[in-house]
């Protein structure tokens, strides 16, 4: 289903288009393109895409009225602010809030691929809500420390960190919080990356992980929520269509799409999610396994 507020759609690997930028802050880039995803056709709140920089290009300073969250896919791109410049490679990830100056530029020798979460969604009818401002001198590149408390707006995740047979006082220090330690249940890992510890006021960015017998029921959010997936198969139903999903693949689900998972391989299945806006202190799930309880209670009451 597609159409501005859309309750849910599914992107194909194999069906991704880039497009180079055509708003004017960008009339300076070189080298980079980006796919959305999901856009103001298809969601509210969310800006979800993948984004490319061949090597030696650039994407000049510029400012948003929206925060952007970024995972690295492929390659190494510096990210500029006034203050630093932060070396991303694959597994790293970060936050730009609202109303930082900043750059990207791609010093390696192969293409960067990143996606990025953007929220509130940017809107055409005003550029992209994004200003190109004044150039940012170039400063050697500082890679990701995650143990450094001055860079908490960054980190690092690899597949051994969903594992909780790895989990150890080491691996938990790497976080910048306890609220990224490793949350397991029926199945299903989850670590978050991205939000509220880490600046975030408008999003959240995390990983899962489903074992091969992990399942998470059918249920809704008061949020848009959107997956990237990056290994292994899933079964995701949303609103009773069933899709098969793999690497590269992406879903959306819209306030209100009740979805579920399940792992059709045989090994872990994992992808980057993210929400829109955050999500509230109570009541962000709604299980339909719940409510249908409560309704067969209340039928066999008399009267």
């Amino acid at each position: 289903m597609t159409g501005a507020g859309a309750r849910h759609l599914v992107r194909r690997h194999g069906d991704r288009e880039y497009a180079e930028p055509g708003e004017p802050w960008a009339a300076g880039a070189s080298g980079y393109r980006r796919w959305t995803a999901v856009g103001e056709a298809d969601a509210v709140h969310t800006g979800f895409g993948v984004c490319t920089l061949e090597p030696g290009g650039r994407v000049p300073a510029h400012v948003h009225s929206y925060e952007e969250c970024v995972y690295l896919l492929e390659g190494e791109v510096v990210l500029q602010t006034p203050q630093v410049a932060t070396r991303l490679r694959p597994g790293d990830y970060g936050l730009v809030p609202v109303g930082t100056p900043h750059a990207w530029r791609n010093e390696g020798a192969a293409a960067a691929r990143w996606a990025d979460m953007l929220a509130p969604q940017p809107r055409s009818r005003h550029d992209g809500d994004t200003l190109a401002i004044g150039p940012l001198p170039d400063t050697s590149a500082e890679t990701v420390d995650p143990r450094d408390p001055r860079t908490r707006r960054f980190g690092h995740i690899e597949p051994e960190n969903m594992d909780p047979a790895l989990q150890s006082q080491a691996r938990l220090a790497l976080s910048a919080s306890m609220r990224t330690a490793l949350l397991v249940y029926s199945g299903i890992s989850v670590k978050m990356m991205i939000d509220s510890d880490l600046g975030a006021d408008l999003t959240t960015m995390f990983m899962v992980q489903y074992d091969p017998d992990g399942v998470a029921g059918p249920h809704d959010h008061p949020f848009e929520e959107t997956y990237l997936f990056l290994s292994g198969e899933a079964e995701g139903v949303f609103d009773g269509e069933s899709y098969r999903l793999g690497p590269g693949d992406l879903a959306f689900a819209g306030v209100g799409c009740v979805h579920s998972f399940g792992n059709l391989g045989a090994g872990p299945l994992r992808w980057l999610e993210t929400q829109a806006p955050q999500p509230p202190g109570r009541h962000s799930y709604r299980f339909v396994r719940d409510w249908t309880y409560l309704r067969q209670v209340l039928d066999r009451q008399p009267g």
